[in-house]
C-alpha cells in the first residue's frame, strides 16, 4: 500500500511543532503508513492526501502571510475545493475558512465556509477575553447522537474538554456548517465544516487524549 502524506502548511502563523508531534504520536501508536511533512511549497500541497492549516495570531496577519506565499492559495483551492482532499483548520486556521474576518479591520478569508469572524461578545460579564482554557463541546440537536455526528467527532463525548485560546469567533451564515458549540458566557462555534473541510476553534494538539482521538479520526476520514 502506498504511503499517505499529510501536509501541515507552514506560513509563519502556526504552532507547527506541537501539531506535527501530535499527528506523529497518533500515527506511531496506530502503526499507520502515513508521513507528516511541514511545507510552504504549493507543489507539496498538490501531492498531499490530507492537509492541515494551523494558526495563531490575528486573522489579518495570518491571511496576509498565507497570501504572501506565491501560488499557495491557488494550490489550496485546487487540491481542497476542486479535488476534495480532506482538510483540517486549527484555531485561526479554522477562522481563515470564513468569507471575511473583522480583526484589525475587514480582511477577506478563503471563503470556503460562508460566514465572518467577529469579536466574542459575552453575556456573562464576569468572564474575560480572550477565552482561554478548557471547555466541553455541545452538539446541535440534529447531531446530538454520536452516530449522527460528523465522522471526525463521533468518538467525542460530551463530558470531554478541549483547550481554547481566542478572542474572535466564527459566525456561520448557515447553521448546517456549525457542527459543535462551546459555552463561554454564551454559545460560541467550536467546530465548523462543509463536505471535505472541517475546522476546530480549539487546539486538538494541546487537548490530551480527546484531541488525539480527534486527530486519529481525521486521519481515518474519507469524505
Amino acid at each position: 500500500m502506498a504511503k499517505e502524506t499529510i501536509t501541515i502548511i507552514d506560513y509563519g502563523s502556526g504552532n507547527l511543532r506541537s501539531v506535527t508531534k501530535a499527528f506523529e504520536h497518533v500515527i506511531r501508536n496506530e502503526n499507520r503508513n502515513i508521513s507528516v511533512i511541514i511545507s510552504n511549497k504549493p507543489e507539496d500541497i498538490m501531492r498531499s492526501d490530507k492537509i492541515v492549516l494551523p494558526g495563531q495570531g490575528a486573522f489579518r496577519d495570518c491571511m496576509e502571510n498565507l497570501n504572501s506565499i506565491d501560488g499557495m492559495i491557488e494550490a489550496m483551492n485546487e487540491r481542497v475545493i476542486s479535488q476534495s482532499a480532506p482538510f483540517l483548520g486549527i484555531c485561526v486556521g479554522m477562522q481563515l475558512l470564513a468569507s471575511r474576518g473583522m480583526e484589525h479591520g475587514v480582511s477577506a478569508g478563503l471563503n470556503w465556509i460562508k460566514g465572518e469572524v467577529v469579536p466574542i461578545k459575552l453575556q456573562d460579564q464576569s468572564l474575560k477575553i480572550p477565552h482561554m482554557g478548557w471547555n466541553e463541546l455541545h452538539f446541535l440537536s440534529a447531531n446530538n447522537q454520536q452516530d449522527n455526528r460528523h465522522f471526525v467527532l463521533r468518538s467525542t463525548k460530551s463530558s470531554e474538554n478541549f483547550y481554547f485560546v481566542h478572542s474572535f469567533m466564527f459566525k456561520c451564515n448557515y447553521t448546517h456548517n456549525c457542527l459543535a458549540m462551546t459555552d463561554y458566557g454564551g454559545f460560541i462555534p467550536a467546530v465548523v465544516g462543509n463536505d471535505n473541510i472541517i475546522g476546530v476553534q480549539f487546539h486538538p494538539e494541546k487537548s490530551h487524549n480527546s484531541g488525539l482521538k480527534l486527530l486519529s479520526n481525521f486521519l481515518n476520514w474519507k469524505p
